[in-house]
């Protein structure tokens, strides 16, 4: 007897396709008649209208205060009137007229601010509703000018290019170790990957609450770091084809620290984005602090790096170098964009690609660690899993200073 064969037509003879298109149809004309009626049934919505503004972004100037809002409620909002501490002021109100429910307008304040003071702005509604916004210390936003990304460019080399490359430096060291300590070396990376991607996630949930949540706020996270899973996923299963394909010794080592790179370059472009965020608003302090303890806290990921290339044949100069630029560069890209157009969503968004991605270098370096009996938590990838967390949280504590 043959087989039978999958049929193209469904009952009746009719075919397959048009048995999918039919309820599709039926569904579309059903949507419009229900909207060509005016949604029978529903009402109008009963009640004071639901208005909030979020303020994305604010700039000082000497002199004006500028607020870039968007509306992030149901209704439409029109701003009748700014006060600073309770005082009434003139304000430049943009395009004018109504904000509609996901539109953005900047308004532009005439006010003589003091550096350093601290200012309540109050935007009263044509309704009589009230939106607050607090400016905590007033500073002179910096001019986004080719000196300034420079400067940023600049700020993102210290951070992310300069130490990566100092801990790779402890290749020919790791080169010389026992077999036994160098899984020691490899679980000291998984630790470190798994600290990053606990802090990088409660980061994120941070500022997606901190965000206006218009687009998704704390759901951008997870969905970032979704992405960057199922990605670095299928260039992994790109590249162990390639491997298997060309039969090439070392390249199992040099794919898995490409994968470490990857996973630790995302994570650097999330400190970029603090560091470019901190300069863009006026907090020079806080952004020094941040260079200087991202330095230090990433002279660690270098060592990730290097120790799966550690265990096969020499890679060359170049590959060592392109590894370092994979990892460290992101943080001048997080920079600009962070001094540039900062937004509390977007930085959700990036972190959470950061998390993703180490997530699943941290399931490529498990197998690494296995001892002779197959066993992952061992006496030695114990004590590495420990050594590389505690290297991140004492580092990470200059840059909370």
């Amino acid at each position: 007897m043959e087989a039978a064969t999958p049929s193209a037509r469904g009952p009746g003879s009719a075919p397959r396709w048009l048995l999918g298109a039919m309820p599709l149809a039926l569904i579309a004309i059903a949507f419009a008649a229900f909207a060509l009626l005016g949604g029978p049934g529903l009402g109008d919505r009963r009640g004071p209208p639901v208005e909030d503004l979020a303020v994305e972004r604010t700039v000082l100037r000497p002199g004006e205060i500028e607020l870039a809002v968007r509306n992030t409620g149901p209704d439409a909002v029109t701003v009748s009137q700014v006060s600073v501490n309770d005082a009434f002021v003139d304000f430049d109100p943009g395009q004018g007229g109504a904000v509609g429910r996901l539109q953005s307008r900047v308004l532009t304040l005439d006010y003589p601010w003091v550096e350093g003071g601290v200012y309540t702005i109050s935007m009263l509604t044509s309704t009589g509703a009230t939106i607050d916004h607090q400016i905590d210390s007033a500073v002179e936003t910096p001019e986004a000018d080719p000196s300034f990304f420079g400067l940023m460019a600049l700020l993102g080399t210290y951070v992310g290019l300069i130490p990566v490359a100092l801990g790779m430096l402890f290749m020919p060291f790791l080169r010389g170790i026992r077999e036994r300590w160098m899984r020691a070396v490899l679980a000291f990376t998984v630790g470190l990957l798994a600290f990053l991607a606990i802090d990088g996630t409660l980061e994120g949930i941070d500022v997606g609450n901190a965000s206006a949540a218009t687009f998704g706020g704390v759901e951008l996270l997870f969905l970032g770091a979704a992405l960057a899973y199922l990605s670095l996923a299928a260039l992994d299963r790109y590249l162990t084809a390639r491997r298997e394909a060309a039969k090439g010794a070392g390249a199992g080592e040099f794919r898995l620290a490409l994968m470490v790179a990857t996973g630790i370059g995302l994570h650097n472009l999330g400190e970029g984005l603090a560091i470019g965020s901190a300069y863009a608003i006026g907090e020079l302090a806080l952004g020094a602090f941040l260079v200087i303890g991202f330095a230090l806290h990433n002279t660690t990921e270098g060592i990730a790096i290097v120790a799966p290339l550690a265990r096969g044949e020499r890679p060359g100069l170049r590959c060592v170098a392109a590894l370092g630029v994979i990892a460290g560069a992101p943080a001048i890209l997080g920079a600009v964009i962070g001094a540039s157009a900062y937004n509390e969503e977007l930085a959700t968004f990036l972190i959470g690609i950061g998390v993703g991605a180490i997530v699943q270098v941290i399931g490529q370096l498990v197998p690494s660690i296995r001892d002779s009996e197959g066993r992952a938590l061992n006496i030695p990838s114990i004590a590495g899993i420990i050594a590389g967390g505690a290297a991140l949280y004492l580092t990470g504590l200059l840059v909370a200073v």
